[in-house]
């Protein structure tokens, strides 16, 4: 293939060639003024002057024609490999391959992956990325074997046309659960309110059409209930949440005959569920140092509505002093321990001792109000081991440790029981101190009293002198009760030899009576990382344990836990497919989400074009069903329809590079300015005669 074509290497600058021309023209045009008889002669002459100057030379390529591409974009995704849309993918790849080849045109195919992070079908980043590949100028079509549900928005316009060659059936139809509107976060024991919709697409069988479906949904793992909602309406669901931290809901649809998936027939929504306000009631039995203690840690918290009393008067007191020019305010001890005891969630006794201010019964309604799910802590001093103690009364059916009556007034170092080390309120608080000489224990501050006690239920996780219950936790019914053995946890507030870490301390001990899921003895957690989970087992006893896991589709799998802290035993394992799993353990369970619930890829599934039409419009392209047969290819020009019925078109776009350059005058200069001056001087010569 060669090509010739005309071009200049002037003797002088073209600046000056131009100059010179301007000149001839003006001197042609005063000629043609005056009527001089050779002014044709003179302009020729002056012409092929200039012609000389400009010194024009005859270029010859030779050419080697480069073969036209075509782009074809393979779509790999989910909702393309459903219902044997990959098959058709498949085919209609290879026919578009051999039908290009038959043009001459190299075909070249670049696949549309699933998009990171439930980007879904990025058909348009695809074809970005495989046209930042490819030549423009050899481009002669684009041609995209998919569904057509692309999720991201145009990028690139292609300089020729882009075809969809759509994959498939036209009876095709897909049911599908939309959560329209769920909370991030619900307060316990107030409704929430959850909007839910049931929507058909494609062509729905006749039988199935306005009739209502059942839904299930199930929280936290529990068996699914049911209800009877209506295609194409919203649904609201009204919820109440009485677990904290995180809670799983998970809705279904029983997938119908004929449907092309089920996997966008559930929905997981996942609430954290919050407490609005914690409400203590702390009784302090007689002002001491330490009570300033418990107030600034409660008042210190947000979340905690706090109610103090501390009692100033005793009834047992005389002093002579009238009551109406006392400013005390008497103790509400009705209201507080019958009428609203049960909207506390945590009464704390610090150094409370028995005095007639609180008769037998009003302790009976409190040892009620913890069997049922309340929370107690007692804080002891001298007066727990008297006479006067609390244990003596109802509350005794529930404390779990004795007193003896012995006061311990002596220096000791706190420190934690071998249950200590794996209780969640204890373990780790001594991380970050140095260890003492003795026995390895944590580098904390003495305390100077400890009244010793006998337990006969619950846990000890701190011990003091001689390895005497310092700290005893129970379970009392549904409800949970604490025993703190001395009064000097002000000490380490202080800073007292270097103190310790008593906030933490008791704000996990008065966070775990108000029963924190974070803070359960007995525990069962996951956590999700894309399709990788790392589950945790909390326990108080040693192992083995084991936990089975449950997948989407019911199938099980039993995994061995190691311990890997004091009370913690872990494992790692990866799903087989996002969705719910549902994990259980020695009577504990609970349920986590690997991946993405619910897929975007999968929201919508029947085939549709309408994501591509712009790109498709703006290229003149065209859409080919593979169901009504493979279409042939021809070539258009640019600029026309490019499709028609059973056909799509492709531009030939004649690409070429050039192998050789050879440069020829078209005559020697010498030449050109013979010819010229003798025009010139033919020109006066006719002037003269005349």
């Amino acid at each position: 293939m060669n090509g010739a074509s005309v071009v200049f290497d002037p003797l002088l600058p073209w600046v000056v060639v131009w100059a010179l021309g301007a000149l001839a023209l003006a001197v042609t045009a005063v000629s043609l003024w005056r009527g001089l008889a050779g002014w044709p002669l003179r302009a020729l002459g002056l012409g092929l002057i200039l012609v000389a100057l400009a010194n024009p030379a005859i270029q010859t390529e030779d050419r080697q024609p480069l073969p036209d591409i075509a782009l074809i974009l393979r779509d790999a995704t989910g909702s393309n490999r459903l219902a044997g849309r990959a098959a058709q993918t498949e085919a209609a790849v290879t026919h578009l391959r051999a039908e290009l080849a038959r043009l001459g045109i190299e075909g070249r195919v670049a696949t549309i992956p699933d998009g990171p992070d439930n980007g879904g079908s990025q058909v348009n980043a695809a074809l970005d990325q495989a046209l930042a590949d490819l030549p423009r100028d050899r481009l002669a079509g684009v041609f995209v074997v998919s569904d057509g549900l692309a999720h991201d928005p145009p990028l690139v316009t292609p300089p020729a046309p882009l075809h969809l060659v759509q994959t498939g059936e036209p009876a095709d139809w897909d049911r599908r659960l939309i959560v329209r509107n769920a909370p991030a976060y619900g307060i316990l024991g107030e409704t929430l309110t959850l909007t839910l919709r049931i929507e058909d697409e494609g062509r729905v069988p006749e039988a199935l059409r306005g009739q209502p479906v059942r839904v299930g949904f199930a929280l936290n793992g529990e068996a699914l209930r049911y209800a009877t909602a209506p295609v194409g309406e919203d649904m609201t669901l009204t919820l109440t949440l009485d677990r904290g931290g995180l809670n799983v809901l998970r809705f279904v649809l029983a997938a119908e005959e004929g449907e092309l998936t089920d996997r966008n027939n559930a929905a997981v929504v996942q609430i954290n569920g919050i407490r609005d306000r914690l409400r203590v009631l702390l009784v302090s039995g007689e002002p001491h140092t330490g009570e300033r203690t418990w107030r600034n840690l409660l008042k210190s918290d947000p979340s905690v509505d706090l109610v103090h009393f501390t009692i100033l008067r005793p009834p047992d007191r005389q002093d002579g002093v009238p009551v109406g020019e006392l400013s005390l305010i008497a103790f509400p001890t009705r209201e507080l321990f019958v009428e609203k005891i049960d909207d506390f969630d945590l009464i704390i006794f610090d150094r409370y001792r028995r005095r007639g201010i609180l008769p037998n019964s009003y302790f009976d309604n409190i040892r009620r109000y913890v069997t049922e799910g309340g929370a107690l802590l007692v804080v002891g001093g001298p007066e727990l081991a008297s006479a006067e103690s609390i244990y003596h009364s109802p509350l005794g059916q529930i404390l779990p440790a004795e007193p003896t009556a012995r006061v311990l007034e002596q220096p000791f170092a706190p420190h934690l029981s071998p249950t200590g080390a794996r209780h969640p309120v204890t373990e780790g608080l001594d991380q970050g101190y140095p260890a003492a000489t003795q026995g390895g224990a944590p580098g904390w501050g003495r305390w100077l009293r400890q009244i010793d006690l006998a337990p006969h239920s619950g846990e000890v996780v701190m011990q003091g002198v001689a390895d005497r219950p310092l700290l005893v936790l129970d379970h009392a019914g549904q409800g949970r009760v604490a025993m703190l053995a001395s009064d000097q946890a002000w000490l380490w507030d202080r800073g007292f030899e270097g103190g310790g870490p008593q906030a933490e301390l008791l704000r996990r001990l008065a966070h775990w009576l108000m029963r924190e899921p974070d803070l359960e003895e007995e525990a069962l957690s996951a956590d999700a990382q894309g399709l990788d989970m790392t589950i945790t087992r909390r326990s108080l006893h040693d192992g083995p344990h084991t936990v089975t896991v449950t997948r989407p589709d019911d199938s099980s799998v039993t995994l061995d836990l190691t311990e890997t802290a004091p009370g913690r035993f872990t494992a790692h394992w990866q799903g087989d497919e996002p969705g719910l799993y549902r994990l259980q353990s020695e009577g504990l369970d609970t349920v986590t989400v690997l991946g993405t619930a619910n897929p975007r890829e999968y929201e919508r599934v029947v085939a549709d074009a309408a994501p591509l039409a712009p790109l498709i419009d703006a290229t003149r392209g065209g859409v080919a069903p593979v169901a009504a047969g493979l279409p042939a290819l021809r070539a258009v020009d640019a600029g026309r329809q490019a499709w028609g019925r059973g056909w799509l078109g492709v531009t030939p776009r004649g690409a070429y590079v050039t192998t050789d350059l050879r440069l020829a005058a078209l005559a020697p200069v010498w030449l050109w300015l013979v010819l010229g001056l003798g025009l010139v001087l033919a020109a006066w010569l006719r002037e003269a005669r005349r």
